[in-house]
């Protein structure tokens, strides 16, 4: 039977983000006013009524500026005593008069401190915590945790086995959709959870050498489609993430959104081996009694009632499997293998539109797919380098944390492009005498199954109409378990006229980089086999038939990416950008006939 499982998580955080502003309007800012605090810690025990009353157990992550409070301690112990909930630390909620005091800064993000300051900080909050419970939590968290802060605190603190350690898809879309103001930049890494890396947190652990000693669950469940396109805090199981996206009828105060995401992250179970994951991570400053996101206090507590009793209800007909954190991290490493991938074929329940994205995560890459575009690879991130990226103050990384892509079609554009130049992706042209159509333009749908070790996406064949031919080609993805590599066959399966050929162009389009704007390329190397050039925005190529490889090594994300290629009079090339289309584009073309199939590899290494 299918094991869906969720983590539902708290906090009493009794300096509610944001809150501060709307609660103390008219008055200079006083983060210790008592009608705050109160407020807070209101909320904090409707919250946990709510998951109770639905027989629901939570994890209590426990705020720096909680420990201060004897109330809030002894609800969290009075609630693990009664309810089987956890006691945890979070990393959040550090702003409090105590805290402001000590380290004379209004920062509140623990990774973007000094690593000098990120020791005294944990420090500090761990011993806080242990002098309040007397032992130290199995659970942690924050937005992000770097892999520097990860490795101390499970150094230092070994009971920890748990941690919110990223927030999926919180970049530069959600920068600018706060008005340029909200320095948090963390793209590219899980979206469910995994095993973290000692050198880097988006990376997964390839084995137990690289394994951190933790098991990593996101900061919220999102919608893997209307996120990737747009401001991913609107689309989540968070109910109140729903009500800022205004995605609910205002007339009768109902979100079926909402359940309809949570159904989709149960439907991940087909994909995983069985298994799927949920989570909702909730500070009260969400349900502010003076509303929030336009939406009244009522709304909001109704929601959250609301999203509770769906779990609740799930959980009484068998369906649903209820853990604290600590309890996840044991089931998950007795459930997972290092290299077994996250896999999610992910459609559009929101706009109508029949889109549909495939994902894909294992310790060597993480990759997107869109069928709206062919099959086209629109996201690609080379886990396999598990680049080192220091993130904090005094170091190159201060608000960054993004691991770097190789394609990205937000930042870098995709298929379609102003006027001039080329957008990152992973398609195919077919071509004939002067026509060429790209399978970008060619909307379909996928189909998953696996077979021993390999996940496969089949895709529903597409018609290409030429003047003189009609062509009928089916795509095939093949995602090998441990091997780095991704297989794309593409399978003739009909031609009007048997006996006619057409040629295919398998190409890549690439970079690398974490937000829209370029970074420098002169230090990248294309190459044919042997034959190599360094990048210098010359508009150079180079081609040779039979060519056992296509590549370029980017030294900056210390990584290596390569094309191979099975197919009848096939050609290698590769192409340097210029400065108006810094990319690359690596590539091979071949003949192609009725009943033959061409196969590339596209295969990512970390570079020497």
């Amino acid at each position: 039977m299918d094991q869906f499982v969720v983590n539902i998580i708290h906090r009493p955080e009794m300096v509610p983000e944001y809150a501060e502003k709307v609660t103390g309007q008219g008055k200079a800012e006083d983060i210790g006013r008592k009608a705050l605090l109160t407020e807070s810690l209101d909320i904090f025990k409707l919250q946990q009524q709510c998951a109770h009353e639905n027989g629901l157990k939570t994890t209590i992550q426990m705020t720096y500026a909680s420990l201060f409070n004897d109330e809030a301690v002894a609800l969290a112990k009075e609630h693990h005593a009664v309810y089987g909930d956890e006691i945890a630390l979070s990393l959040l909620g550090l702003p409090c008069e105590q805290f402001r005091e000590k380290y004379k800064t209004k920062d509140f993000c623990i990774w973007m401190f000094s690593m000098e300051d990120k020791k005294a900080i944990v420090r500090d909050v761990f011993g806080k915590f242990y002098e309040r419970f007397g032992f130290y939590p199995e659970s942690t968290g924050s937005y992000y945790m770097d892999a520097d802060l990860i490795n101390f605190i499970k150094a230092e603190y070994p009971s920890v086995k748990c941690a919110v350690a990223t927030c999926w898809e919180e970049g530069p879309k959600a920068y600018h959709t706060c008005n340029n103001s909200w320095y948090t930049f963390m793209d590219g890494g899980p979206w469910a959870p995994w095993i973290p890396s000692k050198a880097n947190t988006h990376a997964p652990a390839a084995n137990e050498e690289e394994d951190s000693g933790i098991v990593a669950i996101p900061h919220l469940s999102r919608d893997l489609l209307a996120c990737y396109d747009g401001n991913g805090s609107n689309f989540g199981t968070h109910p109140q993430n729903v009500l800022r996206g205004m995605i609910y009828d205002t007339q009768t105060w109902e979100y079926p959104y909402l359940y309809n995401l949570i159904d989709q992250y149960r439907s991940l179970a087909k994909f995983n081996n069985g298994y799927a994951y949920n989570m909702m991570f909730v500070g009260p400053g969400w349900m502010n009694k003076m509303g929030r996101w336009e939406a009244p206090y009522e709304l909001l507590k109704k929601s959250y009632r609301d999203g509770c009793a769906y779990y609740g209800q799930l959980k009484k007909e068998g369906k649903l499997i209820d853990m604290t954190m600590s309890e996840f991290a044991d089931f998950y490493r007795q459930k997972k293998t290092y290299t077994e991938p996250e896999c999610a074929l992910w459609r559009d329940i929101l706009y109508g539109s029949n889109k549909q994205l495939f994902w894909y995560c294992d310790p060597f890459m993480r990759a997107g797919v869109n069928m709206d575009q062919g099959g086209a690879i629109f996201d690609l991130r080379p886990y396999v380098a598990k680049l080192e990226w220091p993130v904090g103050i005094g170091t190159p990384h201060v608000q960054d944390a993004s691991y770097p892509f190789l394609m990205q079609e937000k930042y870098r554009a995709g298929y379609f492009t102003h006027y001039a130049g080329e957008g990152t992706i992973r398609s195919a042209k077919v071509c004939r005498g002067g026509e060429e159509v790209d399978l970008c333009l060619c909307r379909t749908k996928a189909h998953f199954s696996q077979e021993g070790k390999n996940r496969i996406l089949t895709l529903d064949p597409v018609e290409i109409v030429f003047s003189d031919l009609t062509v009928k080609i089916q795509t095939v993805i093949t995602f090998a378990e441990g091997d780095s590599s991704i297989r794309i066959d593409r399978n003739i399966l009909e031609m009007s006229d048997p006996n006619a050929n057409v040629t295919i162009n398998e190409y890549m389009v690439g970079c690398y980089g974490t937000t829209e704007y370029s970074e420098d390329m002169t230090s990248l190397t294309l190459g044919v086999d042997g034959e190599t050039i360094a990048y210098e925005y010359k508009c150079r190529e180079l081609s040779a038939k039979n060519a056992g490889e296509v590549w370029c090594k980017l030294p900056p994300i210390e990584t290596r990416v390569s094309m191979t290629c099975q197919g009848r009079d096939s050609s290698g090339y590769i192409k340097e950008g210029y400065a108006f289309s810094p990319m690359f584009t690596l590539g091979y073309t071949g003949t192609i006939k009725e009943k033959e199939v061409f196969t590339t590899w596209l295969k990512l290494q970390k570079a020497d």
